[in-house]
């Protein structure tokens, strides 16, 4: 049975973050639905320039309807950590412990909605100390799956771990 998988990205996500895992959860039989602000707008990825048409308004979607939560990286985290309601979006799969996939600077919306106390996770080199003031026991790992719920990774060179395991906790 696939899963129904919310997907929160902006302008300036890391275009591999958002399609490598797609297409490896797409494979397995799950669907995703792009959030952003408003339903039909297209974001830009920040290398490769890919266009995402979004499928729904932040507004207009309620975390209850989810099974997981996948968060690209590249800019896009930190932007969409500027907002409220992605922050508390994004915080109920975590006090839900509904799957959360998070790579590279993905886990900066999890920093904000104060979801990584006492879990063990990985982002991007440059977020690790943020990581752990915001409690995570940051590990510099290719991937690390936190009570088979959370999986994090580091850069585009972990994607085959990353997926693997996204697709994994969504067993």
């Amino acid at each position: 049975m696939g899963k129904k998988i919310a997907t929160v990205i902006t302008d300036l996500f890391e275009d591999v973050e958002y399609t490598s895992p797609k297409e490896a959860l797409e494979e397995a039989g799950h669907e995703l639905v792009t959030i952003e602000n408003k339903q039909g707008n297209t974001v830009t990825g920040k290398s490769e320039n890919t266009k995402v048409t979004i499928d729904k308004g932040i507004d207009d979607v309620n975390p209850e309807d989810f099974d997981a939560l996948l968060i690209p990286g590249g800019f896009s985290p930190d932007i969409l950590r500027a907002d409220d309601r992605f922050v508390a979006f994004a915080k109920h799969f975590m006090d839900e412990k509904k799957p959360v996939m998070a790579i590279c600077h993905g886990p900066q919306l999890l920093i904000t909605a104060k979801a990584l106390e006492g879990r063990g996770a990985t982002g991007f080199k440059s977020i690790k100390v943020d990581m752990e003031y915001a409690g995570a026991n940051y590990k510099d790992e290719e991937v690390v799956v936190c009570q088979n719920q959370l999986v994090t990774s580091r850069t585009p060179d972990d994607l085959p771990a990353f997926n693997r395991e996204s697709v994994n906790v969504l067993r």
